[in-house]
């Protein structure tokens, strides 16, 4: 299952060495690491590299192929090398993606994978999973009923520009573009989950909430909710959404990400796995969904 099983170190990223504009420069680096999960459909892999010098710790992460046919090749345990190519710019790597890929190792026939998640598929009732959020109220997705929700997930303490920060950065720009249809606006929530429920209190999100929403204590939450489920249920939401999450040193969290669109009768319209979605696509389906 892609993204389901992670493990590793923090992501630490020193240095870099590439071409291009001083804007954006394009590095590549020399990795070797053993598959965790395959995604053939989209040409995807998630890889538990070996520590990759000057660039970052050991550690699990979701990569896309250059080549996505290569993806029908390979399977879970496999140890392979390749090349991983990215950009980089003032926040940091990112659109990271693997080529040049060799397998060097073939995995066991007996693999078998140590958790077996599901992914969410158009149709499927997400379950009512109870949060506690930013105003210390106990909230789920039964109460949304009626609206359309589009909901993510994140951690405060999250490092990396590509994953948390920019999920939160898209999820205030797809509020501000609802907020100019008023209509469209009271039909409509927007949810950002935390899978780390021992460090992100509600008084953690809400002070997260207000700087992303930019209205800080003037901020309502009336459309846009950040909360946590207790740490009891924590397995079976990332379980349910596909989302792989393993602890680090210092309070870190190597994962994955999903971000899910939910129609009025609290069913699936649109999962995404990655970040590669945008607020554009993301209000689209909203409004579509809104009918």
């Amino acid at each position: 299952m892609y993204g389901a099983v992670l493990f590793g170190a923090v992501l630490a990223m020193v240095g870099c060495h590439g071409t291009g504009s001083a804007k954006s420069k394009t590095e590549q680096h020399a990795v070797r690491g053993t598959v965790m999960s395959v995604d053939a459909g989209r040409g995807a892999v998630s890889l538990n590299t070996e520590t990759i010098p000057n660039f970052m710790e050991a550690m699990t992460m979701d990569y896309p192929l250059e080549d996505k046919a290569v993806a029908t090749e390979l399977h879970p345990g496999d140890k392979i090398t390749a090349t991983l190519e990215c950009e980089r710019d003032d926040a940091g790597p990112k659109n990271m993606r693997l080529k040049d890929v060799v397998v060097v190792a073939q995995a066991r026939p007996d693999y078998k994978p140590a958790v077996e998640y599901h992914v969410p598929a158009a149709g499927e009732t997400v379950p009512d999973f109870k949060l506690l959020n930013q105003s210390g109220q106990t909230i789920g997705m039964k109460q949304f009923r009626g609206k359309v929700v589009v909901l993510t997930f994140i951690y405060t303490r999250c490092p990396i520009a590509d994953f948390c920060p920019r999920m939160s950065r898209n999820f205030a720009e797809i509020d501000k573009v609802l907020a100019a249809e008023p209509g469209l606006y009271a039909k409509t929530h927007l949810l950002s989950i935390s899978f780390d429920p021992s460090y992100d209190t509600p008084k953690v999100l809400r002070s997260y909430g207000e700087a992303y929403t930019g209205k800080y204590t003037r901020e309502t939450f009336a459309h846009w909710d950040f909360a946590a489920p207790k740490q009891a249920e924590l397995q079976k939401v990332e379980e349910w959404f596909d989302l792989g999450v393993t602890p680090g040193d210092g309070g870190s969290l190597t994962h994955s990400l999903a971000t899910v669109v939910v129609g009025k009768d609290g069913k699936v319209v649109a999962y995404y796995p990655t970040n590669e979605w945008t607020p554009a696509e993301v209000v689209a389906k909203m409004r579509a969904a809104v009918g």
